[in-house]
């Protein structure tokens, strides 16, 4: 078994993230913005820009302005959307180029760079494609993947949407490790309506980042579920190498839609195998105070 140890800083982070759809990497995001060694912000299953936009204005309400946001893959994607209309127009369209962004922040850093990966593998596999070279600069973790699917017929979610990027993260990323939802999808780090951090939210004195996380969750629980279990929350965690989430070397292989398994011919990737839920989501929560606090303060 392998777990990590607590760290608040450390080597450059880019976090990866499909947000304005589930709004588990919304609150990824504003944990990620505590993080003095978050360096950029790339999205992935973009939505004509909508998602790097939302990025955008949240960083900047949480107080990460300097942090850059760069629109990546648009995958063609238009259901899970849940922030539309919520982004002001005077927010303007992110710039693209994600591997000329990543390129820089690894030219930049003098050893390794941390790559959270929350939404589909899409933009980490054309850095992978493009630039081989920083596959080993590149320290992978990516929210994806499992071994014991709920509908065995499917893939899990972000290996579904792009299953050759899937590949690819496999094949070409650097020992990477895989927050699977075998280990993530649970209800006991699931955020509901009315639910404590949501009522923190919504609290008529909550600064403006915490009214905009509030109305994007409230979206989602109208459009498609009344909770939002934090898959990328508890990835983010593992990718700080927080000790919540432990590990297991695994050689595993993917079908051509996505789906893992064991083999072992298989490529070696190191796989979560279980998660310290009451720990985590008390991070999670602290976070979230800490945040509001600090908002509060401006």
């Amino acid at each position: 078994m392998e777990s990590g140890e607590p760290s608040r800083t450390g080597a450059p982070l880019i976090v990866d993230t499909d947000a304005g759809g589930d709004p588990d990497d919304a609150v990824a995001l504003v944990l990620a913005a505590a993080e003095p060694s978050l360096a950029l912000v790339t999205t992935v299953d973009e939505l004509g820009g909508r998602r790097a936009r939302f990025a955008r204005l949240l960083l900047d309400l949480v107080g990460r302005a300097d942090v850059p946001v760069v629109a990546g893959a648009d995958l063609g994607n238009t259901r899970l959307d849940c922030v539309d209309g919520l982004v002001p127009d005077a927010v303007p369209d992110q710039p693209g180029g994600v591997v000329d962004a990543v390129a820089k922040v690894c030219a930049e850093a003098e050893g390794p760079v941390r790559w959270a990966g929350l939404g589909p593998a899409s933009n980490l596999a054309e850095v992978l494609a493009t630039r081989p070279d920083l596959a080993n600069r590149l320290t992978v973790t990516q929210m994806g993947g499992a071994l014991r699917y709920r509908d065995p017929k499917r893939a899990e979610h972000n290996f579904r949407v792009d299953p050759a990027a899937a590949a690819t993260l496999v094949r070409a990323a650097r020992v990477p490790s895989l927050v699977l939802s075998d280990t993530t999808f649970t209800p006991k780090i699931e955020i509901h309506r009315d639910g404590a951090p949501h009522r923190r939210l919504t609290h008529p004195e909550a600064p403006p980042w915490a009214r905009l996380l509030a109305a994007h969750m409230d979206r989602w629980f109208e459009r498609f579920h009344p909770g939002t279990i934090q898959h990328d929350a508890l990835a983010l965690a593992a990718a700080l190498r927080l000790p919540y989430v432990e590990l297991a070397r695994e050689r595993v292989v993917l079908d051509e839609i996505g789906r893992m398994t064991t083999a072992p011919d298989g490529r070696l990737v190191r796989l979560s195998v279980k998660a310290d839920y009451p720990a985590f989501f008390g991070w999670l929560e602290r976070g979230l105070g800490a945040a509001l606090a600090h908002g509060n303060r401006r």
